[in-house]
């Protein structure tokens, strides 16, 4: 018997966590993402910038299929996480999305108690045989999120108390709460001012020990300061990817060094 897998779904994933080949987005008629080949790497935090409507949101909605909320939108090529197709008709979104972590743009805490934010999905999940171990999971997450000194004597109030940039970081807690593998960020700190924005950053920094993360954001400046591979798009194709500081000093593509100089975008 040939056990043979074909070639491109042979992938190091010692180094590479998540390999996309040929991917396309349609939503209806509109074609938004065309013939994306990237791999993601492991313990990385990866930026992705291009001008508004290029496709790098999109494409980050693949990575965990929030694009399947979507009616109109079809998804076509292969998404591999650590070599597992996450398309396979066999693979649970919800179960995927706890591996694959998303924080959105706007701070969005569950109208709920800061714990119980932390709590919500490693109780859904079964991460917890106890309370005590549900408390531990909830200091561990609040702790990650660079937040747990701020609020460890009201974790009783609610989380839309916080201030925008305690919002946030609690959103970056609450996904790392179930143990995700990676952490997808959609322009985490395009709602904050200048200190919440340098706590975030710095935070991704650190959480990149434990997890892989993919970061969109429209601050080149900010991709500089936490990425170490960046990838540009431009309408629709992922035009270069690469080590940031390449990428941003001396970049193979016209359209790359285009739109980093600002005459695009």
């Amino acid at each position: 018997m040939n056990d043979m897998r074909p070639l491109e779904r042979i992938v190091d994933t010692d180094t590479v966590k998540i390999s996309a080949r040929n991917v396309q987005v349609h939503y209806g008629e509109t074609h938004a993402i065309k013939d994306v080949d990237v791999d993601l790497e492991a313990n990385t935090v990866t930026a992705f910038i291009g001008p508004s409507g290029c496709g790098k949101s999109s494409f980050l909605r693949c990575l965990n299929r929030m694009n399947d909320t979507i009616d109109i939108c079809r998804v076509q090529g292969d998404i591999l996480l650590d070599g597992e197709d996450i398309y396979d008709k066999r693979v649970d979104p919800v179960q995927l999305r706890a591996k694959v972590g998303m924080v959105f743009q706007k701070p969005n805490p569950f109208p709920k108690s800061i714990y119980d934010n932390i709590a919500y999905g490693p109780r859904i999940h079964g991460l917890a045989r106890n309370k005590s171990e549900l408390d531990e999971i909830v200091e561990k997450s609040l702790r990650r999120g660079a937040i747990w000194d701020e609020v460890k004597d009201r974790l009783d109030a609610p989380g839309t108390g916080l201030s925008g940039g305690q919002q946030q970081r609690l959103c970056i807690a609450r996904a790392v709460a179930t143990e995700p593998e990676v952490l997808l960020m959609d322009e985490p700190c395009s709602a904050l001012d200048p200190i919440a924005t340098a706590q975030v950053e710095e935070l991704i920094d650190e959480l990149r020990q434990n997890f892989s993360v993919v970061i969109v954001t429209h601050s080149m400046q900010q991709a500089a300061r936490v990425s170490q591979k960046t990838a540009f798009f431009h309408l629709g194709h992922l035009v270069e990817h690469g080590e940031t500081g390449e990428i941003f000093t001396n970049p193979r593509d016209p359209r790359t060094e285009s739109y980093i100089t600002g005459r695009i975008g």
